[in-house]
């Protein structure tokens, strides 16, 4: 199942979606997408709504250095345990949502990533249970300051700024993630070129290692990171990132 948040004629809802193409159907689902949904039996072509960011988090947990290229390209080592910050709830936005760089902050890096997005309350949850507390998969882009990441020594600001967490554009429910091609594109030229199965810590053990941590609540996201190719965006450019099997996150990035 496709698990989509829309803006449609009578407001915001959750919704499945069936089809593909000119075809694609958006069903309302009543209240909430988390267990088995209810829907309320309203539906609209996919064209005539407004993708939204298909889960607000109470808190997003991103994972640093968990692809071994992505750390050796900024001269860092691996870490032995996943390496965690946090990104606020203000973060996040939807497909086609403008990422808003301030100015004077010097570089801001795209960072394509495979997001995890959590089914139920959960606490120390052994990684052979993991998969039962997933709802599904989305695409996310780890938006950075890199020169304040650099500078400030820790990343809460540089990773911090409104709208520097895109998802979307659904969440996909029935999908193995253990090994997807992941790509970002810059104004259609290549930069990223990846796979999930390159993992340092898999989506098993992050999931344990979170939950062990904090209590993990329905639609929290967990960013799993970033392969080697991140790259610097200014305004007036799109980042587009995509994932085999969930589809294609698309921004564009203004000046602020």
């Amino acid at each position: 199942m496709r698990l989509a948040r829309i803006a449609h004629p009578g407001g915001v809802a959750f919704a499945s979606i069936e089809g593909d193409g000119d075809d694609a159907q958006v069903l309302e689902i009543a209240e909430h997408p988390f267990g088995q949904p209810n829907f309320t039996g309203k539906r609209w072509p996919l064209a005539d709504v407004r993708l939204l960011a298909p889960i607000l988090p109470s808190k997003v947990i991103a994972v640093g250095r968990n692809y071994a290229k992505h750390a050796a390209e900024f001269g860092n080592e691996v870490p032995s345990d996943p390496m965690l910050f946090l990104k606020p709830s203000t973060t996040v936005i939807g497909p086609h949502a403008a990422i808003r760089r301030p100015s004077g902050i010097g570089r801001v890096d795209f960072e394509g990533e495979l997001a995890i997005v959590i089914g139920q309350p959960v606490k120390n949850v052994p990684a052979a249970r993991a998969a039962s507390v997933i709802l599904g998969y989305t695409v996310a882009n780890d938006v950075s300051a890199r020169d304040l990441q650099k500078s400030d020594g820790q990343w809460g600001r540089a990773k911090g700024f409104d709208t520097f967490c895109p998802i979307g554009p659904w969440i996909e429910t029935s999908i193995d993630a253990s090994d997807l091609a992941l790509t970002a594109e810059v104004d259609g030229e290549l930069k990223q070129d990846g796979r999930t199965s390159d993992l340092v810590h898999k989506i098993p053990e992050l999931v344990e290692f979170v939950s062990g941590v904090m209590t993990l609540l329905p639609g929290d996201v967990i960013l799993t990171g970033t392969p080697e190719g991140v790259g610097p965006i200014e305004g007036g450019q799109s980042v587009s990132i995509t994932i085999e099997g969930i589809g294609t996150l698309t921004n564009p990035v203004e000046e602020v």
